[in-house]
């Protein structure tokens, strides 16, 4: 891909990824508004389950749109709910966040934005081979969503942000062995809301299972202020290596796709 085709300016946003990324015009688009009164109350489905690796090196990349955690494919996986009786397996797990505090959640809730959101993206290892084959079939990536509001530091999500100067530009990459437990970046309340979508980055593939948390998880302003800090070009760019302030695509109609929701409130 060539460097800067897509971003989140004037002249790269999202209102521009249809010209480049086809399927981005897609009715099964990401983020949507989760409107509230039209939300369906799922049949019973068996509880959602995740299970993470806790000991292993991770990598923290700049990919220039975002930080973003690789999992190195350690052990791992997430079933029930409303995965069939299919397995997936983390993959990485990466953050979208607002030039101001309380904008920058992908998705909303009865039009309200949050001030971030963090992606854990998992793929389908009953049915694919790998992530790459499983991004482009219509069940072959699950996403579970964590919206984030402003209030106290989040502990485990600080062992990324403490780290986030050490990949200021595109392409920079370090690798930390300190334990870290994704379950700790989940909610305590479990309840969810669930519909078929795609990814929120171009290209765009509707291929995501979503799975977006109700309850909102806290972290704190100088942790996203420090995100904010980041750089969406090359240290060799200089000027333009732009601070990356916010990362988000706005919501796209939901269509006849059904909202369903599980758990409690």
């Amino acid at each position: 891909m060539a460097d800067n085709e897509w971003g989140y300016t004037c002249e790269n946003g999202p209102a521009t990824w249809i010209e480049k990324f086809p399927q981005a015009r897609g009715t099964r688009q990401s983020p949507v508004d989760i409107v509230t009164s039209r939300v369906k109350s799922g049949a019973s489905l068996p509880p959602l389950k995740w299970r993470y690796s806790v000991n292993h090196p991770r990598s923290i990349v700049n990919p220039g749109y975002c930080w973003r955690v690789d999992e190195n494919g350690y052990d791992s996986e997430l079933k029930g709910g409303p995965l069939n009786n299919d397995v997936y397996k983390l993959q990485q797990w990466h953050c979208h966040w607002g030039a101001l505090n309380g904008e920058g959640s992908e998705h909303t809730v009865d039009g309200r934005s949050f001030s971030g959101e963090l992606h854990l993206v998992h793929w389908n290892t009953s049915k694919y081979h790998s992530f790459g084959e499983a991004a482009g079939k219509p069940d072959g990536l699950a996403v579970l969503g964590v919206l984030l509001m402003v209030g106290s530091k989040h502990r485990e999500l600080d062992k990324v942000v403490q780290l986030l100067p050490f990949v200021q530009h595109k392409g920079d990459k370090v690798t930390f062995c300190e334990p870290l437990d994704p379950a700790k970046l989940l909610p305590t309340k479990t309840a969810y809301w669930t519909y078929p979508g795609s990814l929120t980055t171009p290209p765009c593939t509707e291929s995501v299972i979503w799975l977006l948390f109700k309850e909102p998880v806290q972290v704190s302003a100088e942790q996203l202020s420090l995100m904010r800090k980041l750089k969406c070009g090359e240290a060799s760019c200089g000027v333009e290596a732009m601070e990356l302030l916010h990362n988000y695509r706005p919501t796209l109609p939901l269509g006849n796709r059904e909202l369903r929701e599980y758990g409690g409130n």
